[in-house]
């Protein structure tokens, strides 16, 4: 899904995009010599599970695999070659359910789910640690084509048009270090910081 978005914004760019079939994310050989020379990685892979299935835990297991392990396993790789920005979306549900709230805002308990996304989040922070470029874009709930939703739903706090998340990842490639939150405008979750330090706007 995201990935859809960003690649028609990056013909200008020379960009491999591997599905499933073609990289094993857990396959170390495989991923260290798939980013030896990438200047750039975008962790977008994901496996989200159908809507009736959202309240069963195990039904996030493979989702979580590629959250977390796979996240470690290509900053590992990204460490070894010349790679000097990685870029990791998350989500804005890690935040409390009440009040405004930025990116200084304290992150308490998370649903079982979303623990996977917060260390994705720290494979980013590593990335950074190690003097390279890690940024975290905490995303809305994404709508528009593609997505389960085909507008806005008030009621998540934080949404975004999935096209607008295509060139917030894009603005990504100029972004600082640091964790992002990427939104409607006017939305309870802020999205001033990167709007400030990327100049990206939400145009839908």
């Amino acid at each position: 899904m995201l990935g859809r978005a960003l690649l028609p914004l990056l013909a200008e760019h020379d960009v491999r995009a591997p599905g499933p079939d073609e990289l094993d994310l857990f396959d170390a050989a495989r991923v260290v010599e798939a980013v030896a020379d990438a200047d750039a990685i975008f962790h977008l892979a994901t496996r989200i599970p159908p809507r009736e299935r959202e309240s069963d835990p195990d039904a996030w297991l493979d989702n979580d695999r590629l959250r977390r392990d796979a996240s470690r396993l290509l900053v590992d790789c990204a460490l070894a070659g010349r790679t000097e920005l990685y870029v990791q979306p998350s989500v804005t549900f890690v935040y409390p359910v009440q009040g405004a709230v930025d990116e200084d805002t304290p992150i308490g308990q998370v649903l079982p789910h979303l623990k996977s996304a917060l260390a994705a989040e720290r494979e980013a922070a590593r990335f950074a640690g190690a003097g390279r470029r890690g940024v975290v874009l905490r995303l809305g709930r994404l709508d528009g084509p593609g997505t389960f939703y085909e507008t806005p739903e008030p009621e998540a706090r934080a949404t975004l048009h999935v096209e607008d998340a295509g060139t917030a990842l894009l603005a990504a490639l100029d972004a600082p270090s640091g964790v992002y939150n990427v939104t409607r405008d006017g939305e309870p979750v802020s999205n001033e910081r990167f709007k400030r330090v990327t100049g990206w706007r939400p145009e839908r």
